[in-house]
C-alpha cells in the first residue's frame, strides 16, 4: 500500500520512502517507527508502547528512540520547532499529524518479480528480493516475512545494489550465519550462498542461474 503525505510518498509493502522523487534511506528502526506512528494517527503514540514495538526484547535508554525522531525528521524535511508530520506530545510521546492520501491500489499494486532477479529459497519456495532494502523477520511488515518461532521480527535484512547483495544481521537473538560463520557486521553474498536464521535454513540465489522452483507468496 502507497500513501502520500506533504511532499513524501511512502510504500509500506516495499518499504521504501520518497521524498521529492528521491529515495531516502532511513534505518530499519527508524522506518518502524515512521509505520508506528503513520498506522496509528491521528492518536499519538505513548513512548511506552513505542518502545514495546521497537525493542520487545530489551531496554533501551530514552535517547536512543529521540536519534530516531532525529533521523525521521531530518529524512522527511521536517522541522522540530514547527513540525508538519512528527509532532512530539510532551511528557507522552509523538503523534502524526499530517494528512494522508491512499493511492489507488490499482495504480500501485507490485509486479511480480523478473525472471533472474536475487531472490531467497526456502525448502520448495522461492522468495523474490527486490532493489535496495529487503528487512526479513518474522513481522508482517518484513519485506521477507518467514514464520518461524526461531526468527526474529526483524531479524537481518539484504541490501541489494544492482549486481551487489549484502547480508547484515539486525541484532537478531538467534543469529544469522552465512555457512558456518555468525555475522558481526554486513557481508557480500554469493550465488549459492547458505544462509541460517535461527534454525531456518535459506539459500541466496543471484541473476542467472536459471533454476526452477515454485514461487510463494512473501506476505
Amino acid at each position: 500500500m502507497r500513501h502520500r503525505f506533504e511532499d513524501c510518498l511512502i510504500d509500506t509493502g516495499t518499504r521504501e520512502l520518497f521524498r521529492e522523487n528521491q529515495r531516502i534511506h532511513l534505518s530499519p528502526k527508524a522506518f518502524q517507527l515512521l509505520l508506528l506512528l503513520l498506522e496509528s494517527r491521528p492518536n499519538a503514540v505513548s513512548k511506552d508502547d513505542i518502545h514495546k514495538a521497537l525493542w520487545p526484547d530489551s531496554f533501551v535508554a530514552d535517547g536512543n528512540l529521540a536519534n530516531l525522531v532525529s533521523e525521521l525528521r531530518e529524512g522527511l524535511g521536517d522541522d522540530a520547532a514547527n513540525p508538519r508530520i512528527i509532532r512530539t506530545v510532551p511528557r507522552f510521546g509523538y503523534s502524526f499529524p499530517a494528512s494522508v492520501e491512499p493511492l489507488e491500489a490499482a495504480a500501485v499494486s507490485p509486479e511480480p518479480a523478473p525472471p533472474g532477479s536475487c531472490r531467497l529459497l526456502w525448502g520448495d519456495r522461492e522468495l523474490p528480493l527486490g532493489e535496495g532494502e529487503n528487512l526479513i523477520g518474522r513481522d508482517e511488515n518484513a519485506a521477507v516475512r518467514i514464520d518461524d518461532a526461531s526468527v526474529s521480527r526483524y531479524h537481518a535484512r539484504i541490501l541489494i545494489e544492482g549486481f551487489v547483495a549484502k547480508l547484515e544481521d539486525l541484532g537478531s537473538k538467534n543469529g544469522t550465519h552465512l555457512g558456518d560463520r555468525r555475522l558481526t557486521g554486513a557481508v557480500a553474498l554469493r550465488d549459492g550462498d547458505a544462509i541460517r536464521l535461527g534454525s531456518v535454513l535459506l539459500t541466496f540465489r543471484r541473476p542467472g542461474t536459471g533454476e526452477a522452483t515454485e514461487t510463494a507468496s512473501i506476505r
